[in-house]
């Protein structure tokens, strides 16, 4: 039937030819199960799942088996206790049976043997029965060793009907379920060249599982009572859509969440989103940010000056974030980051600052932005930092930098700065984190990035290599906007597409390029006016002296600092030092400040050594 998980099928069809099967993957998800009727369907755990569909083949009992329990009959019904209890002779107390591995081989030698019942033995957390698979102590080695030969041994069962020299259905084997978290948990030769021990994986379940799923748990949610067809279909198509990697049993949990906070069925997105990142306010929804957005350019442009263009394009994407249209082009909801940002351009142009200033105008806080330096992760090994250490590797179990800080800020931006300096390998994890807003870390648990903004910052395509391997200036702060912008994104193109060979990258950033231009003249005499105010705060706040910058003396310093405006406002602010800061800091060291309340610069001078003074009054 449709709704019947593929390892059910396989393992019904497999029935007459294996006595045992290793079941791994998704088994402590949850799986479509039908009620007694046969018709209504529910979720259910594996071992019910498994019962109804042996028990419709006519089997009368299973045998569960855990390290912690020892053995009990299942289902725990008097007449099957009964009928357990009598053929495998059990000595049950609370329903179960302490036994050790010797006893359990016996009792899977009755199993495999017993003629008068159609019985299975499920041999629960069968991954914990031994320390380490590779390395069996002896009684670990004679149980596995007595396993495999009993799976050579078996035969299939005939069941004897009340009527004499008779039977009932075909000959079934009497299996042995080994229920793992993977196969290799258990010795490797167990189940090498061996015909009769089938290994069934259990997957992820597929989109028509989940979307019958979300038709079971539709129900929980608030208004289901009162909705119309369509919209139940427009649920259970969205529920599906934005459970995508996640099993049944998530589900589940998110619509229980959705009962106890009341959430409607149109909302099934938010229940979702409290479930993946455990938070159930969710800033992108609020009507402040959207008010504050109306006026983020003056806002904006007040801290990152003379990006006009670049801080325009941001505001676009950043609203469609706040509206939820990122992706929308696609067919499915997807579960894509809120948004994605690449700034490129000139060194010391706004790319970091405004970076901290989305931060500060979304979540309220500068400081909340997530900065990752991508010059310490040039080599591939650097990537177990971030991601994590792969499962079995030294501290694979503290997870990754990257996603145990999105785990604790699940909303916040995220800055990948001069993203060019990474190791390709480690670049290709951003596909998955772009594609499907998620990653699982070596602990094998998943980071949610769908409430993040992700910023790349680079400075590709302001330098290139010649025909002769030379690094030479591809733009310079002569050159136009439009010729920066085209310079820079065919430097940009070549470096993913050609470079590093990862044309999916650049095809994954699409149209989110935003490119800084140079700092022009205007613009940088703001900035250095800026600069000097901080410098005057400063003198103030130490000394409590206040400093006086004569007009003469601050046009001599803007026409030293901004010379060169390739460095962009970090050049200036160097320039500044070393021209100003420092001999300033000489002057006031030297200079009698006691009673003083004002201060003012009355030169400054640059000698025949190239030693710059300063001279104060």
């Amino acid at each position: 039937m449709e709704w019947t998980p593929r390892w059910i099928q396989d393992l019904e069809r497999q029935l007459p030819i294996r006595s045992q099967f290793l079941v791994s993957g998704n088994i402590r998800d949850s799986f479509l199960t039908p009620l007694k009727d046969g018709q209504t369907l529910t979720l259910a755990p594996l071992i019910r799942s498994l019962w109804t569909s042996l028990s419709a083949q006519g089997y009368q009992l299973l045998l569960v088996y855990d390290p912690i329990d020892g053995i009990r009959p299942y289902p725990n019904e008097p007449g099957v206790v009964e009928l357990a209890t009598r053929l495998f002779d059990l000595k049950l107390q609370g329903g179960s049976m302490a036994a050790s591995l010797e006893t359990l081989t016996d009792i899977m030698k009755a199993v495999g043997s017993q003629r008068e019942a159609r019985c299975a033995l499920v041999i629960d957390f069968a991954s914990r029965l031994a320390r380490q698979a590779d390395h069996l102590d002896a009684t670990e080695h004679r149980f596995f060793l007595a396993a495999q030969r009993l799976s050579l041994l078996a035969t299939p069962t005939l069941i004897r009907s009340d009527v004499p020299d008779t039977v009932v259905g075909k000959p079934l084997f009497n299996p042995v379920v080994w229920l793992v978290n993977r196969a290799q948990d258990l010795p490797s030769w167990l189940t090498l060249d061996s015909a009769r021990v089938a290994s069934l994986i259990i997957g992820p379940p597929d989109y028509q599982t989940r979307q019958m799923a979300a038709g079971l748990l539709a129900d929980l949610f608030d208004g289901f009572a009162q909705s119309t067809p369509d919209a139940q279909v427009r649920f259970k198509t969205s529920f599906a859509d934005m459970t995508d990697g996640l099993n049944l049993s998530a589900m589940n949990d998110i619509a229980r969440i959705a009962e106890r906070q009341s959430i409607a069925l149109r909302n099934v997105d938010e229940a979702v989103q409290c479930f993946k990142v455990g938070v159930t306010e969710n800033p992108w929804k609020q009507h402040y940010l959207r008010e504050k957005i109306a006026t983020a350019q003056k806002f904006i442009e007040g801290r990152v000056r003379g990006q006009h263009r670049a801080i325009s394009k941001t505001i676009d994407i950043l609203m469609r974030s706040v509206m939820g249209l990122t992706g929308a082009q696609a067919r499915g909801r997807g579960s894509r980051p809120r948004g994605v940002l690449f700034f490129a351009g000139p060194t010391g142009v706004g790319k970091t600052e405004l970076a901290k200033t989305l931060t500060q105008l979304v979540f309220g806080d500068e400081r909340a932005y997530i900065r990752f330096d991508m010059s310490e992760f040039a080599e591939e090994h650097a990537g177990a930092r971030l991601l994590g250490a792969p499962p079995g590797y030294v501290g694979y179990d503290a997870g990754g930098e990257l996603t145990n800080a999105v785990r604790a800020k699940p909303f916040s931006v995220i800055l990948f700065d001069e993203i060019e300096k990474a190791h390709p390998r480690i670049l290709d994890k951003f596909l998955q984190i772009l594609e499907d807003g998620r990653l699982t870390d070596g602990r094998g648990d998943t980071t949610y990035f769908t409430e993040s903004i992700i910023i790349f910052t680079s400075n590709l395509g302001i330098y290139v290599e010649d025909e002769s391997g030379r690094r030479v200036q591809n733009v310079h702060p002569t050159d136009s906007q439009e010729v920066v912008e085209t310079r820079v994104k065919g430097a940009i193109q070549d470096y993913f597409k050609f470079r590093i060979s990862r044309p999916e990258i650049l095809n994954r950033l699409g149209d989110n390029i935003v490119v800084f231009g140079f700092i022009a003249e205007a613009i940088a005499a703001q900035i250095m006016d800026g600069m000097l105010a901080n410098v005057v705060a400063r003198v103030s706040e130490e000394h409590r002296v206040q400093m006086v910058i004569p007009d003469a003396m601050r046009s001599k310093l803007l026409l030293e600092c901004t010379r060169d405006m390739s460095n962009g406002g970090r050049g200036i602010g160097n320039c500044l030092e070393s021209a100003f800061i420092n001999p300033l800091s000489r002057a006031l060291f030297l200079f009698p400040l006691n009673g003083r309340e004002t201060l003012e610069v009355t030169d400054i001078v640059l000698d025949a050594d190239g030693i710059v003074s300063v001279s104060l009054q």
